[in-house]
């Protein structure tokens, strides 16, 4: 049994700051009304030292020691995430192409006790984050693979810039690079109803000005986003060390898997549950991806 796994939840975050089983009560309610006021403002919140400090430490070796497990790729990409097509104007924001060199330990190969995995399956975890984001309610994803992952930006690489499929993200970061690796982001840059290419296309060309937001974060923090709707990347890697974060995938509905190319591109494999579920994906919007 791991140090993290014979610990109480309320040991493992903290509880003074972040009453999880008290979500209610004065000290609780405050937390998620921040969040919730920062989240439609901004799209973006940060919860400071989530995890005790005292357990920071073992949060980072566990993670490091999962790192050697992840699918490395370096692959052509677009903001999008989607090929190229001819028939876009010469100006479409989609044509600009971008060198993406992050990679993902699954969630099947991160142990299921370590402090990570122990966060996104407990109940209390999974219904504070529902109230900041004001959902009734939501689920793990089915995915073997992609409801939990480490992403690793390892030095010399980036994550460039793109948006999300799903309208929201919980995320933590887990190990800072030594230099660079700064998550930026331009908060609510397009809609469900409009694309606004030409503001992607000059934050693309790196014009975008004091649209583009830089958020610090440490090893501990939680962060919640809405990835939807809000361009955003993590700047390229410098020095010795690898950018580590923790990703933690929700849905609103229960079954959801990844896409056969989806998944196959982010950990080079796919398994029967994605084969079987092809094509019966909905969409909440036609939005580009």
């Amino acid at each position: 049994m791991s140090t993290s796994e014979a610990l109480p939840l309320e040991d493992l975050v903290d509880s003074d700051r972040y009453p999880l089983s008290d979500l209610d009560g004065e000290a609780g309610a405050a937390v998620v009304s921040r969040a919730r006021r920062e989240l439609a403002a901004d799209g973006c919140t940060v919860l400071p030292d989530f995890i005790r400090p005292s357990l920071q430490g073992l949060l980072q070796r566990e993670c490091a020691a999962m790192a050697p497990r992840a699918h490395f790729d370096v692959a052509t990409v677009n903001v999008y995430n989607m090929a190229v097509d001819e028939d876009l104007p010469e100006d479409h924001p989609g044509r600009t192409a971008f060198e993406r060199g992050n990679a993902f330990v699954p969630r099947d190969r991160v142990p299921a006790g370590s402090l990570i995995s122990r966060l996104y399956s407990h109940a209390l975890f999974q219904q504070f984050v529902a109230r900041c984001f004001e959902l009734r309610e939501l689920h793990e994803l089915a995915d073997p693979l992609s409801g939990l992952v480490l992403n690793v930006v390892e030095p010399g690489m980036e994550h460039p810039w793109h948006f999300d499929t799903n309208e929201f993200t919980v995320s933590m970061l887990t190990q800072a690079a030594e230099d660079g690796g700064v998550f930026e982001y331009c908060p609510n840059i397009r809609s469900a109803e409009e694309e606004n290419f030409p503001a992607v296309r000059n934050v693309l060309a790196g014009e975008g000005g004091e649209r583009v937001r830089r958020l610090p974060l440490r090893p501990g923090d939680l962060q919640l986003f809405k990835g939807r709707y809000s361009l955003h990347r993590v700047s390229p890697v410098r020095g010795s060390l690898a950018r580590h974060s923790a990703i933690f995938a929700y849905s609103e509905r229960p079954g959801v898997i990844g896409s056969v190319s989806r998944t196959r591109q982010l950990f080079g494999r796919v398994l029967p549950e994605h084969l079987a579920a092809e094509g019966r994906a909905v969409r909440g919007d036609r939005l580009l991806d």
